[in-house]
């Protein structure tokens, strides 16, 4: 029997490593790309919200412009009204899955992540203290569901795949799970803690 990976854990271990972890990249596994030195990226958060021992993540809605029908964090750009990234995180999980800022713990930021997108995007590890019934954002997110901790957190169950990108080949890391093909940014924010754990 494998593991059993909680968020006490996980906790620890981000702890021990996240200031000298290095932030992340979509173009970690893509060398090869040139990226323009004086590229403006736009500030973004994420919530990684863990409820017991599973992770709460959602799929965008199909007719997006951006990232139509994929796997996400809740998360978005941090507006100008927001006082810091935690509070970014806190309030578009509020928006896009009716969660409770008052019935989250913050636990810990993770280094940021650039996405192809232009984003710095930061992840923002969280404890939801209880069940809470989840509301999908009307227009903005199709699906609230759960994925194991256990799972996310096992390294071996990432792949590099690849696509054509602005022609060019691009590898990324995915984590299938069952109907929902988790990959891009959302899988490297989630490996890059499952590396930590393992």
């Amino acid at each position: 029997m494998g593991r059993r990976i909680d968020l006490d854990i996980l906790h620890r271990a981000v702890v021990d490593a996240v200031y000298a972890s290095a932030p992340s990249s979509d173009f970690d596994l893509n060398p090869g790309v040139l990226l323009s030195p004086d590229r403006r990226l736009r500030p973004a958060a994420v919530l990684v919200p863990v409820l017991g021992a599973e992770v709460v993540l959602t799929k965008r809605a199909s007719h997006l412009t951006h990232h139509p029908g994929q796997i996400a964090l809740p998360g978005g750009k941090v507006d100008a009204g927001d006082a810091d990234i935690r509070a970014a995180a806190l309030r578009e999980a509020r928006e896009e899955i009716g969660l409770d800022p008052a019935n989250v713990e913050v636990l810990v930021e993770l280094p940021p992540h650039e996405t192809v997108t232009g984003y710095t995007v930061t992840p923002v590890l969280a404890r939801v203290r209880a069940e809470f019934e989840a509301v999908p954002e009307d227009g903005e997110v199709a699906e609230v569901f759960r994925v194991p901790l256990d799972f996310l957190m096992t390294p071996a169950n990432y792949r590099v795949e690849s696509r054509a990108w602005r022609g060019q080949r691009r590898h990324y890391y995915v984590a299938p799970y069952g109907p929902y093909y988790i990959w891009g940014a959302t899988a490297r924010i989630l490996k890059s803690l499952a590396d930590r754990v393992g």
